[in-house]
């Protein structure tokens, strides 16, 4: 996974973490406020926003073209043609509207979503909002993390080959504990 939403607990003491986990909460909290209008637009009317982005391809570029701007590493632009293409998957396939659901859905739970399964994250510093180790591990089977230098939301764009081998390296022990089996 390279983007994890670490939410504290309501029963949170900051004062249990430590003074690096604490500003990187601080600053995943304002990262998060930012920009606000975007999660607060697709996590109340997503359906609006569908139709919108369904009905506009100059919409659509433009809505996810502020993303890519925003929340990439400058030293990893994606190029206008990886971007175009992202663009017209959503286009031609008309999922502008499940993607904003997402954010509809995750607003209705109960407190953090939990992963039950063994959890892998890579960290990029560009992305949206870095989560926080100690709040993961608390909330998560988190058995492998990696942080990274570069890199931002779209990972799989801005820095494919490192995101691709810490996939790998997640994946490896699990490889090794059924040949053991």
């Amino acid at each position: 996974m390279n983007y994890l939403h670490t939410v504290p607990a309501e029963d949170f003491d900051p004062s249990e973490l430590s003074k690096e986990d604490r500003e990187r909460l601080e600053r995943a909290q304002s990262d998060r406020s930012a920009p606000a209008g975007y999660v607060r637009l697709q996590s109340t009317r997503p359906q609006t926003l569908s139709y919108a982005l369904t009905d506009s391809p100059v919409g659509q570029l433009a809505w996810i073209a502020e993303k890519f701007y925003e929340w990439t590493d400058p030293a990893c632009r994606v190029d206008a043609d990886r971007l175009l293409t992202n663009v017209m998957l959503y286009w031609l396939t008309g999922t502008a509207g499940s993607s904003a659901r997402l954010y509809y859905e995750s607003t209705k739970s109960k407190g953090p979503l939990r992963c039950p399964v063994p959890l892998g994250v890579s960290v990029l510093p560009y992305d949206l909002a870095l989560p926080v180790y100690s709040l993961a591990q608390r909330q998560h089977p988190l058995v492998h993390w990696t942080e990274f230098e570069h890199g931002g939301h779209f990972a799989a764009m801005e820095v494919p080959d490192l995101l691709v081998e810490d996939i790998r390296t997640f994946f490896r022990r699990f490889r090794h504990e059924l040949h053991r089996a």
